[in-house]
């Protein structure tokens, strides 16, 4: 296991932080990376240390988080949907400024399909065709409509600063969900 130096963790952490703050305030396109390191307080060359450009900086902020959600999981794999749910909720919870901000944003219809994509793949793994309520039914069709769904909900509670704590919405949420799968 390589062992990260703690500066290096702190400036791309504030580098991560000052853009979710500028996503928060002006659009993507009109950030620039001067931007982005004025509020991190660091050189514009430091950032490039650590990025190739804006867009690889947003990429690897998303599938950070696409990544820790799908960890959530498979550690866990014997629990079953509200447990995994409160799992899920209680992360998004935790980093309310990360999917607040893109959902909110112009970076949400990017950040919105690979988090789609995440929870196709992820309910696929549990979708059978072959006996019970979805007999017959069309595998990819039922994913791409529970994860769709799923993110709709995410959504709708996040632009609703989560108006419900994460295991009581996690329990409404998984209760549906056994509904369909």
């Amino acid at each position: 296991m390589v062992k990260v130096d703690r500066r290096i963790m702190r400036t791309q952490e504030a580098i991560k932080k000052a853009l979710l703050e500028l996503m928060s305030e002006k659009s993507f396109d009109s950030m620039t990376i001067q931007d982005i390191a004025d509020r991190a307080n660091i050189n514009r060359a430091t950032i490039y240390l650590h990025y190739l450009d804006k867009y690889d900086l947003l990429d690897k902020i998303i599938e950070e988080h696409v990544t820790n959600m799908a960890n959530l999981c498979e550690l866990e794999p014997e629990l079953d949907w509200i447990e995994s749910t409160v799992l899920c909720m209680e992360y998004l919870e935790r980093n309310y400024l990360f999917f607040s901000t893109m959902l909110a944003s112009e970076g949400a219809t990017y950040f919105r399909n690979r988090f789609v994509q995440h929870n196709v793949e992820e309910f696929k793994k549990d979708v059978d065709v072959k006996v019970g309520k979805n007999l017959g039914q069309n595998e990819d069709i039922i994913a791409e409509f529970v994860a769709n769904a799923y993110v709709g909900i995410v959504e709708w509670w996040i632009r609703n600063e989560m108006p419900y704590p994460p295991k009581e919405m996690a329990e409404k949420v998984g209760d549906l969900l056994e509904r369909i799968i």
